[in-house]
């Protein structure tokens, strides 16, 4: 089989110019395990060459061919594979909570975060499957009840009337391209023209609240604030829906908002306080972990 492989490899190296002499020597000098692993994997090794932009003559003729090799790869190939090693190392040895789960959920946790591929929420937190029930939209933004119905506040519905959690977390992170485009945009001189600058201006009150107070600042700093200043904004929105307000009033909920730092890799928290004797909500001071 090694050797079959090894045939095959050298085949298409000799019949493509980009992939040859010392290329196939590195992968001959990995040994015939190598090829072991499939004709697929040898062929992705290929590429990987030191000098192909200086073959290709430009960074731009390099990136087509970036491009051509990435159309090349077999992604639901590779999705078949990560399928499968979840059920062989993570669903199969712990096929009884997994079966449980089929039948019904009790989550205890709420998480609204952002759709950023970076913050997973159970990533990052270490949530288990049927721990917490989870929405994420662009800026991790909660609209007051009176903005009317979103899929944000249905799942928030269904998570306190039926699944009755008992914690809703507001996870938002640093760097957030909803947040940039939120303070990129000229309110005064024109009109949210795309989708997502329609979404993001459900936030212009913590845009407008960080420029007053930080103008001084660069616009990355002011980004950074007003990714901060959103997130309280959101928890103290939660208020306005009473089936939410009602249970953090009686302690049957708590609301929580957390800050992660993608490249600190620190969190920064707070929690919403009451004062039951004036009815009042606030926002506490911070905690950070890191």
């Amino acid at each position: 089989m090694a050797l079959t492989l090894c045939g095959r490899a050298r085949r298409l190296v000799s019949a493509t110019s980009v992939y040859s002499n010392g290329c196939l020597q590195r992968l001959q000098q990995t040994g015939s395990d190598q090829f072991q692993l499939g004709e697929a994997k040898a062929i992705r090794l290929l590429p990987r060459r030191t000098n192909m932009v200086q073959e290709l003559g430009s960074r731009e003729e390099f990136m087509q061919k970036n491009r051509d090799t990435e159309t090349s790869y077999d992604f639901l190939g590779e999705m078949r594979q990560r399928f499968l090693r979840f059920k062989r190392q993570k669903y199969l040895p712990q096929i009884e909570k997994f079966q449980a789960l089929a039948i019904a959920q009790s989550p205890k946790v709420m998480v609204i975060g952002c759709a950023d591929s970076r913050v997973c929420p159970s990533y990052v937190l270490g949530f288990q499957p049927g721990e917490a029930f989870t929405i994420r939209n662009v800026a991790n933004l909660i609209t007051p009840i009176q903005n009317g119905p979103t899929e944000t506040n249905s799942a928030l519905e269904f998570a306190v009337t039926t699944l009755q959690v008992e914690n809703i977390i507001v996870m938002g992170h640093s760097n957030c391209g909803g947040i940039a485009a939120l303070m990129n945009h000229q309110s005064h001189l024109e009109q949210p023209s795309s989708l997502v600058e329609k979404w993001v201006m459900n936030g212009k009150a913590a845009k407008l609240r960080t420029q007053e107070a930080s103008s001084h600042l660069s616009f990355d700093e002011q980004c950074r604030n007003c990714e901060k200043e959103s997130i309280k904004d959101s928890m103290m929105n939660l208020i306005t829906y009473p089936w939410i307000r009602d249970r953090v009033k009686s302690g049957e909920v708590k609301i929580h908002g957390c800050y992660y730092n993608l490249s600190e890799c620190s969190l920064e928290n707070w929690r919403l306080g009451s004062d039951k004797n004036r009815n009042e909500f606030f926002v506490s001071d911070k905690e950070i972990w890191n």
